[in-house]
């Protein structure tokens, strides 16, 4: 298979969707691999370790798009991306259909057969999606630490306080891979945290996991209300695969809160899990909603190329040398897990939960717009 590997061009987005390592071993089972020049250079990786690796430089992102039958990607396509898709192609990438009614309708549009890492499942886990969310979530503290200093529009609040001082509150809604990778470091940076999920079994393995060095709370209106009202810092976390993020902070609870707190929305690639969150860039990460500042960056791992770019392609690797050996059919057919991956095929949606976030804006209906993956798969 001709394998396409584009430079992205979201905004400070420095990760590559394959390392030399990737292109070597696809290369070794026998597929071309085509790299657009300076793909790899914000996440350490030069030309010439591609051109070792076996791939081939392609000048020009159109060439490319338009040669290979599978296109791999980290973020959605945006801007130009969004009309050099194709019927008959792969597009296979983090995809957040769900919030963006565009990416969406260029997907329908185009035809494009495409699968997204976020929805692709493994054993009740989301393999793909898990070590990215890990690292949004270890980010978060850390980002929500610096824009609490007061010369980033904060409070001025350190989040282990000092001597004969408070600490910060940090309240983390939502409890999966990125909650908990945000929880542990809040509190190893000396924080007084508690997690908020709705589900019982999950907090209680936190605490078990991670010997109560956090509170658990049940989740529900009041408790969120109650928690942030007392928070220095909120972290977002909330996850509905495939689907908008549920709006589980108010307006209103936010306007309860101290003047300079902050508020993280790792959710933001979803649609955000706070009202009033839109997606924001590294260029220009914040903005005030009441007397808080919301950080609504929609591509966090993208600050850490080097170590974003690793971890992601380690794990599509797996999937990426099936989807080319066996071609996506033949894949998806194999690996349920993997067939929940696909969101579009042909100008029509496989994810319900994408269907009813877009439905309304894009004029679709159930009868034309909307498939289940078995019914493609038969086809």
């Amino acid at each position: 298979m001709k394998i396409g590997v584009p430079r992205e061009i979201k905004n400070s987005e420095n990760r590559v969707a394959l390392t030399d390592v990737g292109v070597n071993e696809l290369t070794r089972d026998g597929h071309e691999i085509f790299v657009e020049r300076g793909a790899g250079v914000g996440s350490g990786i030069t030309d010439e370790h591609y051109e070792q690796a076996g791939g081939i430089l392609i000048d020009s992102p159109d060439d490319l798009w338009a040669d290979v039958e599978m296109v791999v990607k980290v973020k959605e396509p945006v801007n130009e991306e969004l009309s050099r898709m194709r019927r008959g192609q792969i597009l296979f990438t983090f995809l957040h259909l769900a919030a963006s009614a565009e990416c969406t309708r260029a997907v329908l549009d185009s035809g494009t057969t495409a699968i997204a890492y976020e929805t692709v499942h493994r054993d009740g886990t989301l393999p793909l999606l898990a070590p990215m969310s890990q690292i949004a979530g270890r980010i978060a503290p850390m980002a929500g630490a610096y824009h609490l200093t007061q010369a980033q529009g904060g409070s001025g609040i350190l989040l282990s306080g000092a001597t004969g001082t408070r600490r910060a509150n940090v309240v983390v809604i939502g409890g999966g891979a990125a909650g908990e990778s945000a929880a542990v470091v809040a509190a190893g940076m000396g924080a007084n945290v508690s997690v908020i999920d709705v589900n019982l079994t999950r907090l209680a393995h936190l605490e078990h996991t991670h010997q109560q060095r956090f509170a658990t709370l049940a989740s529900s209106a009041m408790t969120i209300g109650s928690a942030v009202a007392d928070a220095d810092l909120v972290i977002g976390s909330v996850l509905i695969p495939g689907a908008a993020a549920p709006k589980l902070v108010t307006q209103d609870m936010v306007a309860a809160m101290r003047p300079g707190s902050v508020l993280v929305d790792i959710a933001i690639d979803q649609g955000g899990c706070f009202e009033g969150s839109r997606p924001t860039t590294h260029d220009n990460p914040t903005y005030l909603v009441h007397d808080a500042l919301y950080y609504c960056v929609a591509n966090m791992p993208g600050a850490v190329p080097q170590t974003s770019t690793a971890a992601l392609s380690q794990a599509t690797l797996p999937y990426l040398r099936r989807v080319a050996g066996q071609g996506w059919q033949d894949a998806l057919r194999a690996d349920r897990g993997l067939a929940e991956g696909l969101n579009a095929h042909d100008g029509v949606l496989t994810q319900r939960g994408v269907f009813d976030a877009v439905a309304a804006e894009l004029q679709l209906n159930e009868q034309n717009h909307l498939r289940t993956i078995d019914e493609v798969l038969a086809r």
